[in-house]
């Protein structure tokens, strides 16, 4: 499928909800987008497609990026390494604070899911200030592996998430203002 299919895909799908989480912000929600069979499929070929071979396993952002990482460690044959919350992974883990366009989080990973040197891609839902792809980016080659590229379903352009993220190879299906 192409790119171009898949951005159309995600434009008519995402439901746009004003003024959530509070007042002032758009919150674009993928869910209608993952919740159709074809449009999941042809979203996680794109994002996946041109790292094949390229990659040991995808990297999932809490918590839409896991629906993501999974879809494309399966297409890929790789497996899937979760970057979730605080509190949520039971062994050793490294933590990364971050700001967002409307606070701030946690981000962790525990370090001995892959071997040292594997090479990761990073699937998320939305490229916004590029904050928390910032973090997780900084969490994997902290544990010790390679960042081979980001991918994101929608970049929201005029927050310049871009910028978070430099010398990133950077992939984003659909890039819209917010």
């Amino acid at each position: 499928m192409s790119d171009s299919r898949a951005a159309q895909l995600v434009s008519e799908l995402t439901a746009v909800v004003p003024d959530f989480p509070k007042p002032g912000i758009t919150f674009r929600d993928l869910t209608p987008v993952f919740a159709d069979g074809d449009a999941l499929r042809v979203i996680t070929d794109a994002l996946a497609a041109p790292f094949a071979g390229r990659v040991d396993a995808v990297a999932g952002v809490e918590a839409r990026g896991f629906v993501l990482a999974a879809a494309a460690a399966y297409a890929l044959g790789v497996g899937v390494l979760i970057i979730r919350k605080p509190g949520k992974l039971p062994r050793e883990v490294l933590s990364q604070s971050y700001d967002l366009e409307y606070g701030s989080a946690t981000l962790e990973v525990q370090p001995d899911t892959l071997p040292a040197g594997s090479r990761v891609l990073v699937l998320d839902d939305v490229l916004a200030t590029g904050g928390t792809l910032a973090a997780s980016t900084s969490l994997i080659e902290r544990a010790g592996w390679t960042v081979v590229g980001v991918s994101v379903v929608l970049e929201l352009t005029n927050l310049e998430g871009r910028l978070a993220l430099p010398g990133r190879d950077i992939r984003s299906l659909l890039r819209a203002g917010a």
